[in-house]
This record gives C-alpha cells, sequence and structure tokens, in this order.
C-alpha cells in the first residue's frame, strides 16, 4: 500500500501532540512581536503567545510564511522516512502566502508525488481536512484521491467567530478607530464569517448573550457532519459547546467534539475572551 505523508501548518491551530499522535506534519509559520521572532508552536506555544498577545502595551503580532526551503525540508525528510506521496493542506490562499510557499516546494521537487490542498479556510477548517487526510490514507486511499476528496469537502466548511471587541480589528487595520469607538458605544459584537477563503461579517448583535445566541443559530442551520469549537481564551467554552451540541439532535457526540484554542495566525484579529466553531456540513 501507498504511504501517505499529510501535512498541514501552524495556522490550523492543531494541538501538536495531536497532530503527532495521528501522523501528521505541522510546518510552522513565523510570528512577530516587534523585533522578536518565533517559530509559532516551536519556538512559541500557543499559551505563551496569548501570554505576550495581552502583556500591557505589547507590540501587535504579525505573522509571515515559512519559507519554500523549509516546506521542502520536511517533504524531503517524509520521503526519506519512507512515505511514497504527500498530501499537504493549507490556510487558504486568499488569506495567507503559505500555500505558495508549499507550492513553490513542490515544484522544486519534480520527481516526487504531492499533492497541495487550499483548505478555504484557516484554523481547525485545516486541521478538519488534514485529520479526514489521516482517515482517507488508512483506507488506502492514493494521494491523488486524498486531494480530490479533500478539494470537494473544503467548500461545505464554514469558521464562525463571536467578537467580544472591536479593538483588535481596530488594531490589525482591519477598521478604522471611529468604527471601533462607534462600535464600542453601541455595543456591537460582530459575528465573522470565513466561507469559501472569504472573510465577512455575518451579523452584528447588541450584547454578549444574543451575539451567542445568534451565533449557535448560525452554527446550526445546516445539518453538521463535524463540528470543533473555537475560542481565545474564553472561560465558558465547554458550556458554549454543550449549548452548541444541544441543538444538533443528529450531530456529532460530545467525546468527538474537538475545543481548539486560536493561534498566532487568527487570534491577532479576534482578541481574547471569543468563541466560535469551525462546521463541516454535511454534502
Amino acid at each position: 500500500m501507498t504511504r501517505v505523508a499529510i501535512f498541514t501548518d501552524s495556522a490550523s491551530d492543531m494541538d501538536p501532540s495531536l497532530a503527532a499522535a495521528a501522523g501528521i506534519g505541522i510546518i510552522p509559520l513565523v510570528v512577530n512581536f516587534g523585533k522578536d521572532s518565533f517559530k509559532a508552536g516551536v519556538e512559541l506555544s500557543t499559551a505563551d503567545f496569548w501570554d505576550r498577545m495581552v502583556a500591557p502595551d505589547a507590540p501587535f503580532p504579525t505573522t509571515a510564511a515559512s519559507s519554500p526551503g523549509e516546506f521542502k525540508e520536511a517533504y524531503e525528510a517524509a520521503f526519506t522516512s519512507g512515505a511514497d506521496a504527500i498530501v499537504s493542506i493549507h490556510v487558504a490562499g486568499t488569506l495567507s502566502g503559505t500555500i505558495k510557499s508549499a507550492q513553490i516546494a513542490r515544484d522544486m521537487l519534480p520527481d516526487r508525488e504531492i499533492h497541495v490542498v487550499d483548505s478555504l479556510g484557516a484554523s481547525m477548517a485545516e486541521g478538519i481536512l488534514a485529520q479526514m487526510a489521516v482517515e482517507l490514507a488508512a483506507e488506502g486511499r492514493s494521494a491523488a484521491e486524498i486531494a480530490e476528496l479533500l478539494e470537494a469537502r473544503a467548500p461545505d466548511m464554514v469558521i464562525y467567530v463571536a467578537l467580544e471587541t472591536l479593538e483588535y480589528l481596530k488594531k490589525g487595520g482591519r477598521i478604522s478607530g471611529a468604527q471601533a469607538a462607534i462600535g464600542t458605544l453601541l455595543s456591537v459584537k460582530p459575528i465573522i464569517v470565513v466561507k469559501h477563503g472569504v472573510v465577512a461579517t455575518g451579523d452584528r448583535v447588541r450584547t454578549r448573550s444574543k451575539a451567542r445566541e445568534r451565533l449557535i443559530e448560525m452554527i446550526c442551520e445546516r445539518p453538521v457532519e463535524r463540528l470543533v469549537i473555537l475560542h481565545t481564551g474564553s472561560p465558558d467554552v465547554e458550556a458554549f459547546r454543550d449549548e452548541v451540541l444541544a441543538r444538533i439532535p443528529d450531530g456529532p457526540r460530545v467525546e468527538d467534539v474537538q475545543i481548539a484554542l486560536v493561534g498566532p495566525s487568527v487570534g491577532p484579529h479576534l482578541g481574547p475572551g471569543c468563541v466560535g466553531a469551525v462546521v463541516l456540513y454535511r454534502s
């Protein structure tokens, strides 16, 4: 049977230990706090990232893709370890240059079978597809089949996040200071939606409780196949998970629903205290 190695990147927010146990390789993105640079998940854990993120007077973090050379090195190591082919799943090309590095690395190894898949999302939208890839490989599917199936399912994935504050969108340059000030004054809690590689405002709701209720409505509007709960340090994230699952009678079991802490690639624009979900809807 062909041995297919599976890769993703640190924007997937996959827990490194869970990824390693599943045999999923993670290519780290670079996180910059002012002049300090770190490889996400290697030199800076997600928990340490949040400690820095909320520290007083901390510079607003930026991220950068790993170089094609780093991707090439990781791919070559997989082939040296016995892989016959690679499926590499990455953050949407509309959101990051990461996938371009993966494609360049693939083209640097023209004699090897490497399939690069655009997740059309970020965070655990990548993670869910990577986990599906592992399952498909275990079934004996070829790398080409796995890539084709993942590309077919990526459009069924949607990310929803309810923001606690507009401050971090302002810091990241996504909205103006005036917009943030007006939103704060009106207690606006926007719900951000990522679908087909596009970030949009799904709704604008007054008060935290109404935002949570609207968020759950949006998550549950179609039959759910897979679900991962996202948060950025929310203390009641498990209660939120239980609320969501209570509204999906034929959905995933609680033991099959992961809770993922959003990391450096998406977290800076959300800020602390958010909850959300990545949903793979039934096709």
